[in-house]
């Protein structure tokens, strides 16, 4: 059997991290790219590699992919963790801080999931993964988030499109919603929250690695709400 390959985009940040582990605990030959390399604190996985990319890069991050296919012959799956945060309401946002947003969040995001759904859609397999948000989901949590919420809300309309264009072959494209994720920043600026509502970034990993396999291969279009109590 053929070993599978997984890109994870942001493999440096917490939630990368725990979806690189996974994959490559689970035998997949896991690609994770990062911003700078000397900045990483990528745990040093088994079938793991690090890729530096700029997501912001168009043309390089259509480069890397076909490097990836290149070596690999595919890629099975596409995990896109990469993104940013920030809080505003609109009397304090301006167009240019929605535009970073929108970088951070949708850019980072097109400029892989795009090249990868081509070669995915020519091989006729793939599942690709974008990290959505309560926020982008529904605009009544988008209250003080402004900036974040637009440019989140953006992914879900990218799975729509990219899921209509697929429709009949395999290939599908999910959203992940994560509730409060349980990481060492969202517990530096919560302390008094209840940490045991929270979800784990290995539990995020765990749905997106099920959601991956063929157990799920008939689902299609889905939103993945991972909220635990939070």
């Amino acid at each position: 059997m053929l070993e599978k390959t997984v890109i994870v985009t942001g493999a440096n940040g917490n939630l990368g991290q725990a979806v690189v582990k996974k994959f490559s605990d689970k035998s997949y030959h896991v690609i994770g790219t990062v911003r700078h390399k000397q900045q990483s604190n990528q745990t040093n996985e088994k079938n793991a590699e690090e890729a530096e990319l700029d997501l912001l890069q168009e043309e390089d991050c259509r480069k890397f992919v076909e490097e990836v296919i290149a070596k690999n012959n595919q890629i099975d799956v596409a995990v896109l963790t990469a993104g940013g945060f920030t809080m505003d309401d609109i009397a304090n946002t301006t167009t240019s801080d929605i535009y970073k947003q929108y970088q951070l969040n949708f850019e980072t995001a097109y400029n892989i999931a795009r090249p990868v759904f081509i070669e995915m859609m020519k091989q006729n397999s793939g599942r690709i993964f974008v990290i959505g948000s309560r926020a982008g989901l529904d605009s009544k949590n988008g209250k003080g988030v402004v900036a974040y919420s637009l440019s989140k809300s953006l992914i879900f309309r990218l799975a729509e499109l990219m899921n209509a264009e697929a429709k009949g072959k395999n290939v599908v494209v999910s959203v992940i919603v994560p509730g409060t994720i349980d990481t060492p920043p969202n517990r530096k600026s919560m302390p008094d929250a209840d940490f045991s509502a929270w979800v784990l970034p290995s539990e995020i990993a765990e749905v997106i690695y099920f959601y991956s396999g063929d157990e799920a291969g008939s689902l299609r279009e889905p939103v993945i709400k991972v909220y635990n109590r939070s």
